[in-house]
């Protein structure tokens, strides 16, 4: 399944960008934004949106017949495979959301459903601590350019990314994960 790609400079979460095309009649497609002026996490928590970080959200219709937290499960699967792609260290998916390299979160992944004309969409947000990392306390973190002592090509990631969730979407979105 192709995802139509909507590229913005500045919104307030990307997952608000994708409710707005879910309410357009628009069934699939990835948001990717430069900036975040309001990311969330669970439960409302506020996301850090650090400049040159990752912020992109994926969305689709579901099966009604579809586990949630196994999709949760393999919506991380999927993100972590794409960051295996790019830097080799052990990835580590702390339930329910969370990737973690060396006990350091590295990425945050928001899942929201969206009933809209008799039909269910899943909504992955996905932020990726590339460049920087907020300090947070009780909760370490980290971005991959400390990892690998080199930029990674945020454009690169994203295309990964994008690949990888097409190739597995059409499997994710008909079965009973």
């Amino acid at each position: 399944m192709k995802l139509k790609k909507y590229f913005f400079n500045s919104v307030t979460s990307t997952n608000d960008i994708a409710i707005k095309k879910i309410r357009q009649k628009k069934i699939s497609g990835i948001i990717i934004a430069k900036k975040q002026t309001r990311g969330r996490g669970r439960y409302g928590n506020k996301w850090i949106s650090m400049k040159n970080n990752l912020f992109m959200s994926i969305f689709f219709k579901l099966n009604n017949n579809i586990n949630l937290h196994k999709l949760t499960y393999n919506c991380c699967k999927i993100v972590r495979k794409s960051l295996m792609e790019l830097i080799n260290c052990k990835i580590t998916i702390k339930k329910p959301n969370d990737l973690m390299i060396k006990k350091k979160k590295i990425c945050g992944i928001l899942q929201e459903k969206v009933n809209k004309l008799n039909h269910t969409y899943l909504i992955v947000g996905i932020g990726v601590n590339l460049i920087k990392s907020p300090f947070l306390r009780n909760y370490p973190t980290t971005h991959l350019r400390e990892l690998v002592n080199k930029d990674i090509s945020k454009k690169k990631f994203e295309l990964e990314l994008k690949k990888i969730f097409e190739n597995n979407l059409k499997r994710l979105i008909k079965k009973r994960v």
